[in-house]
């Protein structure tokens, strides 16, 4: 009786300790600083969302997070330093729309996208589709006239080949099934500069950079990318109501980590960062950057970048477009 006892109660006990180990583990995380991987270079708006986002979630989870520019490759190298990591909590990774760009574009990634899993999306940011406004364009209808009256003879401008932006023109291209040579500049400034010399006939931008240009009646904007008008330019339309159906493109932020991170480590960032996202002082400042605060868990993130991923590939095949 005794020895059936001390079985049932050793089970008992062999039942119970994972929940203790895992209770145990979500405890003890975070227990030494914690290093984020930025993939662009500082003074950039994923730079900038990091550290602001950075000392915030420091705060809610009691141990420094220090930033680790590590810049190149359109953000790949970065992305792959993280995915290389050890999936343990301590190393995270800014994530942005390279993660859903690069497995469209590249068939040899320095990593595979099953390597990374998101933690929090944190905001949208616009892109807008500006004209020069000497151009008599005043609409999406307008440009798609002019296009379609000269093939192959406008230019569209871009900031490089394979960016959000090369792919937000793209996009256009295949849905209204018109034709404009592709002009990759060095840099969004090279490519807005362009536009407003008369160079190039349009091009994607995101909105913080163009909107002081905007604002200052040098550029002219006819449509944000976005499913909603965006805050900061409520008068313009977006592509869908401008009449080019099913477009939908924003560059985003948010956080993510190497695959394999335990639940409970998943499960206390993801909360943490949760806490940030609804700060009003974090709010404000994303949306003084001309980006749309918007908080989406990890399971709805992880569902966002496999209809993205799913979409730029469409867009790369109809282009043609391979930067292996």
């Amino acid at each position: 009786m005794q020895r059936r006892n001390w079985i049932a109660a050793a089970a008992a006990l062999v039942a119970v300790s994972p929940l203790l180990a895992t209770s145990a583990l979500a405890q003890a995380w975070p227990a030494r600083p914690i290093k984020l991987v930025v993939p662009f270079p500082p003074g950039g708006l994923i730079d900038n969302m990091a550290r602001l986002v950075a000392p915030k979630l420091a705060q809610e989870l009691g141990q420094p997070i220090v930033i680790d520019n590590k810049p190149g490759a359109g953000g790949n190298l970065g992305a792959a330093e993280a995915a290389r990591a050890q999936a343990d909590g301590y190393t995270l990774l800014m994530a942005s729309p390279p993660l859903t760009i690069s497995p469209a574009l590249y068939t040899k990634l320095p990593y595979k996208p099953e390597q990374i899993v998101p933690v929090g999306l944190l905001g949208r940011v616009p892109n807008v589709l500006v004209v020069n406004p000497a151009s008599g364009i005043q609409s999406v209808a307008d440009l798609s006239s002019r296009i379609q009256a000269k093939p192959g003879q406008l230019n569209y401008a871009s900031n490089g080949q394979g960016t959000s932006l090369h792919l937000s023109a793209e996009l256009y291209k295949s849905l209204s099934g018109l034709f404009i040579t592709h002009i990759p500049y060095r840099g969004a400034a090279a490519g807005l500069t362009a536009v407003m010399a008369d160079e190039v006939s349009m091009m994607f931008d995101n909105l913080p950079s163009a909107l002081g240009l905007i604002n200052g009646g040098k550029l002219k904007a006819i449509a944000v990318t976005t499913p909603q008008r965006s805050s900061a330019l409520p008068n313009v339309p977006t592509m869908e109501e401008a009449g080019i159906k099913g477009y939908q493109v924003f560059a985003w932020f948010g956080l993510a980590a190497p695959a394999g991170l335990p639940a409970p480590v998943q499960q206390k960032l993801e909360q943490a960062l949760e806490r940030v996202a609804n700060q009003a002082e974090v709010k404000a400042a994303i949306q003084k950057a001309g980006a749309e605060p918007t908080w989406v868990n990890a399971q709805g993130m992880a569902s966002f970048m496999q209809a993205d991923m799913a979409q730029w590939k469409k867009v790369a095949s109809y282009a043609k477009i391979n930067l292996d």
